[in-house]
């Protein structure tokens, strides 16, 4: 290898091999993913589809939403079978490659038969010299190399007999190693061109891509949401810990990505000068007179008009404030979940003493309710059954009589098939298919919760200041599967505030004493100076913990009665809580009277379950169930949120999670910290769809905390037996080493 130096391609032959490899490994991918090709929709799915008037317009809408998708199609086509030509027409030329020594065959290169005389060689040899020679006008130097080369071989004993063993006249041929680019790059009168070429590539091209591409992706957070919105939502979010929701919804309309000066996908026309104002007349109560910036700028004042015109769907005009009004809508989503994300995040901050006042639950609530309302195209106190194809409002009045009222979609799709068919009298039998097809594709959701402390020796046992982990088991199923069925109970709904107020006078007058504050605050991060002076010991602990969410109904731990509802029965919460006490009881049993290799393998089963868990939460995905939602201009997923709260001190106790993947069923798991002392706890599990209104449920839970087991003064590896008391006072002047004296001794 020392010997041998790297050349430049001479004739070009290892540089078309090295673009043909090359090539191919571009083009086979390319043509495999990037091969324009029609959808094969499932005819199944195509029949389930609603067929209303706005569910084609919406079709309509999509397929033009896209106008350069045929030419780009038709571009993609194009480059690919051009390179497929030229991967061709390479490899035609590789193949038609003369080497110089590939299947030499003197016989051939002289024109004569083989066993030829030698008189017979040197007559051809000269008369082929005379054309060939180089001094000659019809000279070809690399052919007449060949003839020379032929000719001994044929004449010379010695190449002769190299040719026969090596098929090479010349003996065998060393291995060299060439660079596959041509000598033209290296050669000086192309030298200024070249290096013209790389400055451009390298020291133009490449920095302007990668600075442009940095500097748009810094503009924007991990939700593609511009930073300056961010901001915005960081400030109104923490300057309003209570946020109403037309407050919330004023904020959503002036995110900068619908101000031209920060998004150039935004048109201004002069025809908003008209159209915007008259749209301002026909809304009340829109807030236009609002001083505060930038919800007082124009754009944001437009955008505020679209999304109220949108949730009372209204008709806007097509060419203009209709195509403002579909940009928008399609934008909201991602900006509710950075809403949502920014005050989870101010909450967090609060906690941990960062900022003075703490967000309530009302406020990332409120956010979370503008997501289904923007879907869906509706207010949040309309009836939910206006989600389904071709129900108005004066529809309404057929679904309240005598003996039934039905309210939400549960209560339509329990109907018997009869009974539905005569409450939707109004419509004719394709509208009606239509109706039931939707009404039984939307979800059902079964909701499960288990509570356990893990890595804890009893993890059904919860003390004070350990780490909850709170398991939710989601499991969804279409409500055709219910169709008829009056067995299922409708879930217990999200319990707001304003409905505990209306419902109990005496939650009025907690509410008249809570309006002082911003908000009531949590027990526990009250200060610790008057519980010194009742001498508890549970003082030390609180002030050493870090303010985390507490619940604030602490209930004494003694025996109460069963809570009981209006109809005599007993909560469906009290008797889960019930069945899960005597389960944890009767496990405890099992394991005292189990084995240690029991034991040891029931952990490793419960590790290894708890490492599967963490592989599929770890996982991502965002495809679901297609919703039904013809006002909403984009296919849209079904997406969920779940957290967990408590309703007396409106406090939220876990960052929502956005749960992106529930087809069939979803565990995900939330954790929280317990409180710092013993006592009974109400906590409230919620789940949010942020495209279905009415779809919202809330799980109660009782947290049963125990007091902390005191730390052990004494443990049995702590006590030194006799015998090694008795080694260590007689070898008080030994030691178990041997020292440097010792050595010298021996």
């Amino acid at each position: 290898m020392g010997g041998q130096k790297f050349e430049y391609d001479e004739s070009g032959s290892t540089f078309f091999y090295f673009v043909l490899s090359f090539l191919a490994l571009i083009l086979v991918p390319a043509t495999f993913y990037y091969w324009p090709r029609k959808r094969k929709e499932d005819p199944e799915k195509l029949a389930e589809q609603c067929q209303c008037p706005s569910c084609l317009k919406k079709k309509i809408i999509i397929e033009q939403s896209q106008p350069y998708k045929n030419f780009k199609n038709f571009l993609i086509i194009l480059a690919i079978v051009s390179g497929w030509v030229l991967l061709g027409f390479l490899t035609v030329k590789v193949s038609q490659f003369d080497y110089e020594m590939s299947n030499f065959d003197p016989y051939d290169i002289l024109g004569l038969p083989p066993g030829a005389t030698q008189a017979e060689i040197k007559k051809s040899y000269r008369k082929q010299s005379l054309i060939l020679h180089p001094d000659k006008e019809t000279g070809d130097e690399k052919a007449f190399m060949r003839l020379t080369k032929a000719y001994q071989a044929l004449t010379d004993d010695e190449a002769r007999r190299n040719w026969e063993k090596y098929g090479n006249p010349d003996g065998p041929g060393a291995m060299s190693f060439g660079i596959a680019l041509p000598s033209w790059i290296v050669e000086k009168e192309n030298s200024v061109w070249v290096l013209g070429l790389y400055a451009l590539v390298f020291m133009v091209a490449l920095p302007t891509v990668v600075g442009t591409w940095w500097y748009r992706s810094i503009r924007y957070s991990g939700e593609q949401v511009l930073l300056d919105t961010t901001q915005m939502y960081f400030f109104f979010c923490h300057k309003t810990p209570s946020m109403p929701l037309k407050r919330a919804l004023m904020i959503l309309a002036a995110s900068c990505e619908f101000d031209k000066r920060h998004n150039s996908e935004i048109i201004e026309r002069i025809t908003d000068n008209e159209e915007v104002p008259s749209l301002l007349r026909d809304l009340p109560n829109l807030g236009e007179k609002n001083k505060e910036q930038p919800l007082c700028r124009p754009y944001s004042i437009k955008a505020r008009a679209l999304l109220h015109a949108h949730l009372s769907r209204m008709k806007l005009p097509e060419d203009t404030l209709e195509v403002d009004r579909r940009y928008i809508v399609s934008r909201c989503p991602d900006l509710i979940v950075e809403m949502v994300n920014c005050v989870n995040q101010l909450i967090a901050l609060a906690y941990a003493r960062r900022i003075p006042r703490l967000p309530t639950i009302e406020t990332i609530e409120n956010c979370m309710k503008l997501s289904p309302m923007i879907v869906q195209g509706l207010w949040e106190y309309k009836s939910p059954l206006l989600q389904l194809p071709y129900i108005t409002e004066d529809h309404l009045k057929y679904f309240t009589n005598r003996k039934k009222h039905i309210k939400s979609l549960l209560q339509l799709a329990q109907l018997p098939g009869d009974e539905r068919r005569q409450l939707l009298r109004f419509l004719n039998d394709e509208q009606y298919e239509d109706l039931v097809k939707v009404l039984g594709n939307m979800p059902y959701i079964h909701f499960q919760v288990n509570t356990e402390v893990i890595d804890d020796e009893n993890s059904t046992v919860v003390t004070a200041g350990a780490i909850v982990t709170v398991t939710v088991l989601l499991q969804r199923t279409n409500m055709k599967e219910l169709f008829g069925d009056s067995s299922i109970r409708e879930k217990n709904k999200i319990k707001e505030e304003e409905e505990n107020v209306e419902g109990d006078d005496k939650e009025k007058d907690k509410e008249k004493n809570d309006k002082k504050d911003v908000f009531k605050r949590p027990v526990w991060m009250k200060q610790g100076k008057k519980m010194q002076k009742k001498g508890k010991k549970v003082v030390k602990q609180v002030k050493a913990a870090p303010p985390t969410p507490p619940p604030a109904d602490v209930k004494k731990k003694e025996k109460e009665p069963k809570k009981k509802d209006d109809d005599g029965e007993e909560s469906d919460a009290n008797s889960s809580d019930e069945s899960g006490t005597h389960s944890d009881a009767s496990a405890n049993e099992s394991r005292d009277k189990s084995s240690p290799e029991d034991d040891d393998d029931d952990q490793w089963e419960k590790f290894q379950k708890r490492l599967q868990k963490r592989e599929r939460l770890e996982g991502r995905s965002k495809s679901s169930h297609p919703v039904h939602c013809p006002y909403f201009p984009l296919e849209k997923q079904e997406f969920w949120w779940c957290y967990i709260c408590d309703r007396k001190s409106h406090t939220l106790l876990t960052a929502p999670a956005h749960v992106t993947a529930l087809v069939d069923s979803h565990e995900l798991q939330l954790r929280f910290t317990a409180p710092r002392w013993p006592g009974v706890y109400t906590l409230a599990c919620c789940l949010r769809s942020d495209s279905y209104i009415g779809m919202d449920q809330q799980q109660d839970m009782k947290l049963d905390v125990k007091e902390a087991a005191a730390v052990p003064a004494e443990h049995p590896q702590w006590d030194l037996s006799d015998s090694d008391s008795d080694h260590n006072d007689q070898g008080d002047n030994e030691s178990e080493f041997t020292t440097d004296d010792e050595v010298e001794e021996e």
